[in-house]
Formats: structure tokens, sequence, C-alpha cells
């Protein structure tokens, strides 16, 4: 396609699409997204218990969350306690490998804790990690 400018030359219609901006806007995107999706997965708040000896998660588990009012939840979902051991079987077919992460507010009686471990054992999983987070160290006087 041809057009004439006012001083009479003949020019031709940019017909490439300059992608460089779509790139920045993608990669702005990209780690606006890696930065937000740790945060959107502990949506519950928890005031779980401090401990000195702590080991960081690294895959992508089940976790099991006891706020300060003994709801249970999910995944970020809340379920019933009576449910919870099917909703676990449900989960996976080998539950006897299955590993879940049980996040506790410290506020939460043993009484309640105690109740949902028995849930999950219910399930048939026995391998549960207790989710906790690193104690500061005391600062010398």
């Amino acid at each position: 396609m041809a057009f004439t400018t006012r001083s009479g030359h003949t020019q031709t219609a940019l017909a490439e699409i300059n992608i460089t901006p779509l790139v920045d806007v993608v990669l702005v995107l990209l780690v606006i997204f890696m930065l937000t999706a740790p945060v959107l997965q502990s949506g519950i708040q928890v005031n779980v218990p401090k401990t000195k000896t702590v080991r960081e998660i690294t895959e992508q588990r089940t976790v099991v969350t006891i706020d300060r009012d003994q709801q249970v939840f999910i995944n970020d979902k809340p379920v019933n306690l009576n449910a919870l051991p099917n909703i676990l079987r449900s989960q996976s077919s080998d539950t006897a490998h299955q590993v879940i992460y049980l996040r506790a507010d410290q506020s939460v009686s043993f009484g309640a804790f105690a109740t949902v471990m028995d849930a999950v054992k219910q399930a048939g999983i026995t391998n549960v990690s207790i989710v906790t987070q690193p104690a500061s160290k005391a600062r010398p006087n």
C-alpha cells in the first residue's frame, strides 16, 4: 500500500508490527506473577510456632491448616473435619507415600491439633510434617 505525502513523495506503509513493547509487557507480567504466586499459596493467616530447626519446603505438597478459630483448610479451601479423611484419600491413590504438611496456629489447643492428626491418620497417611517458622536468634547485649 502506497500513499503520497504533501511534498509529492510516494511512501509505503509500515507493515511490520513492533513487538518490543509487547515483549516488555509480557516480561513484566511474568515477574509480577512469579512474585505473587507464593503469596497466594499461603493465603490463610496462621501464626505458626517458632523452632530452631526448620527445613524449607521445596516441593508442592498438600497443606492442611488449622487457624486460630480451629477451622480446617486443605490448600486454602475450608473443609469439614469429618470429611477430611475422605478428601485426603481421594487426592492420592497411594496414601502410604503421600506427604502432608500440617500448619497450625500456635494458639490452637493440643486437642484440636490431635483431632486433625487423627483424621489424617484415618486417611492412611503416616508421613506428616509440622510447619514451623525459624526462631529469631537472640542478640547478645
